[in-house]
């Protein structure tokens, strides 16, 4: 192995040791740094979905690669370009299309697009959030699952639900205001479980822990009345 792959060994050790949350992300690599210096690698198991193209992960067509130039995954599709990386003795590396550019001085000629309300990057709002965690999941009648979970401070009143930490695209988003809050677990509900409802909705939420469950309805009552908190940084989870 060469000394690139040792060095994304070493920083895979490092990262496994900290809290993803407990700490600011890392912020990514300006374009006048690409190729020059290497990226943070973002782990398979950060997201859920292609980074670039935002086309969900499967095992058999459409499986995780990694750009070498901003770290990002990234399905094949998104992947098949290859630049000369200084960092890596200006050797061919394969890298994700928006790098490619940057690194050999094109500009894409197409606009870019206003984002939708799901095309939010997870990193974005989560590093900059009233509260973020791993919650437990369920709609109606159908299994729980885990999301990461997300409430912006820029968006004090919508909920944002993530398949992964570094997803570049919300599963699901609900907005708060209005809806009633159900704090008491039903002997069929996963311990540290409350709902929220609204009309014929129902969501159902379960926590780790009954600290964390209470961390999540201290912002939720108040943003299902239209307010926000006052002490925001306080409830900042990892």
């Amino acid at each position: 192995e060469n000394n690139y792959f040792f060095y994304l060994k070493y920083c895979a050790t490092f990262y496994t040791g900290l809290s993803l949350f407990s700490h600011p992300l890392p912020a990514p690599l300006q374009h006048a740094e690409l190729g020059k210096r290497a990226p943070r690698w973002i782990r398979d198991n950060e997201v859920t979905m292609c980074m670039k193209c935002k086309e969900p992960f499967n095992a058999l067509t459409r499986r995780r690669h990694h750009c070498r130039a901003c770290g990002h995954v990234v399905c094949w599709k998104c992947s098949d370009y290859k630049a000369h990386l200084e960092y890596d003795g200006n050797k061919l590396n394969k890298v994700c299309k928006d790098c490619y550019h940057v690194i050999i001085g094109c500009t894409d000629s197409e606009e870019k697009k206003k984002k939708g309300i799901l095309e939010i990057e997870s990193a974005e709002v989560s590093g900059n959030s009233v509260i973020c965690s791993f919650l437990q999941y369920m709609e109606k009648s159908k299994p729980w699952q885990k999301a990461w979970c997300v409430i912006p401070k820029q968006e004090a009143l919508v909920l944002y639900m993530y398949g992964a930490p570094q997803d570049v695209k919300a599963l699901a988003t609900i907005p708060l205001l209005g809806y009633t809050v159900d704090d008491t677990p039903r002997s069929a509900d996963l311990p540290h479980s409350f709902k929220l409802t609204q009309s014929k909705s129902v969501h159902s939420f379960a926590a780790d822990n009954e600290e964390l469950k209470q961390k999540w309805l201290k912002v939720i009552h108040l943003a299902v009345k239209g307010e926000t908190p006052e002490c925001q940084n306080e409830l900042q989870v990892n």
